[in-house]
């Protein structure tokens, strides 16, 4: 007598009780969502200037990704990216479908055109419109790999904005079910790019549970609580807020590691959008470095001028 053995996702989905353990982008109005909220917090921010930058940057990913496709992996691509508990479309695989570039500069033509366009960002466009498909590429490799001392901050938001379309429109399309358990802490089991920020949501089969967002693709995986997000401990949690700030975010940090990232709370601010609240909450990262801890990983619309100073 055989008896057949069921893999873990396989009793996820006979489980109606089970956790969803990923929460796939939807592209309806993902990149829309996040540039509403970012105009919202760029009132009295001390960036708020570059965070409303970044809104009509993040409005033009969504102009950008209702009119994208990219070629979707393999069946024998899935299947050998679960033997082996790899990203389903890891981002550092070496290969990349060429289109980004095109997207790249239809952002930079949205961004100017939504408005004046200071000479510090103009020359930012410009510089980016100068280099050529391999320079391109090589800022790209190292963005993908945080490889700091090869990354140009200035026009880097710019190279992850286009990224971020191509891999969000291939999350969105892919059936949740074929993403594969990838045993490294802090990896998205998506594209494997590290996540921006942990929200804890509220609603229907989410209610109550936290995740990681990723800063690439934008999926969200479960994470349980009072667990670092970068070294998977669970010992020397704690929590930092800023006094007279919002009670929704929070920094999680980790004595172990010695790293944070942001947490935010649904039930405290229903809008509450990871990549945006943590871009605009600077303060906190100062606060976070005056107390001796690092990010764990850079916004992705926000790099960081001195390698490893995040």
């Amino acid at each position: 007598m055989t008896q057949r053995i069921l893999d873990p996702q396989q009793i996820q989905a006979l489980d109606p009780s089970a956790i969803p353990r990923i929460r796939l982008p939807e592209r309806l109005g993902f990149f829309s969502t996040r540039a509403t909220r970012l105009r919202h917090l760029a009132d009295h921010n001390p960036i708020g200037g570059y965070v409303r930058l970044m809104a009509a940057l993040v409005d033009a990913q969504q102009q950008a990704l209702e009119n994208f496709r990219a070629a979707l992996p393999s069946r024998e691509a899935i299947e050998s990216a679960q033997r082996h508990s790899m990203p389903i479309l890891p981002a550092l695989a070496g290969e990349r479908d060429p289109q980004w570039r095109a997207v790249l500069y239809r952002l930079a033509d949205r961004v100017e055109a939504a408005g004046a366009v200071a000479p510090a960002l103009a020359k930012v466009l410009d510089e980016l419109r100068t280099l050529n498909e391999a320079q391109l590429d090589a800022q790209a490799d190292a963005i993908l790999a945080q490889r700091y001392t090869e990354i140009a901050p200035a026009i880097a938001p710019f190279i992850v904005a286009a990224l971020q379309v191509v891999w969000t429109d291939l999350a969105s399309r892919i059936d949740v079910q074929d993403v594969p358990y990838v045993d490294a802490p802090g990896v998205c089991p998506v594209c494997g790019s590290p996540p921006v920020a942990s929200i804890v949501r509220i609603g229907g089969a989410y209610q109550g549970y936290r995740y990681t967002q990723c800063g690439l693709c934008g999926a969200e995986t479960h994470v349980v609580r009072v667990k670092c997000t970068n070294c998977d401990s669970t010992k020397g949690i704690a929590y930092h807020g800023i006094d007279g700030g919002s009670p929704a975010l929070k920094a999680e940090s980790c004595d172990d590691c010695r790293t944070y990232r942001k947490i935010g709370y649904q039930e405290k601010d229903p809008d509450f959008e990871p990549l945006a609240d943590d871009l605009a909450s600077l303060t906190l990262d100062l606060l976070m470095s005056d107390a001796g801890y690092r990010r764990a990983s850079p916004n992705p619309l926000l790099w960081p001028e001195v390698p490893g100073d995040q």
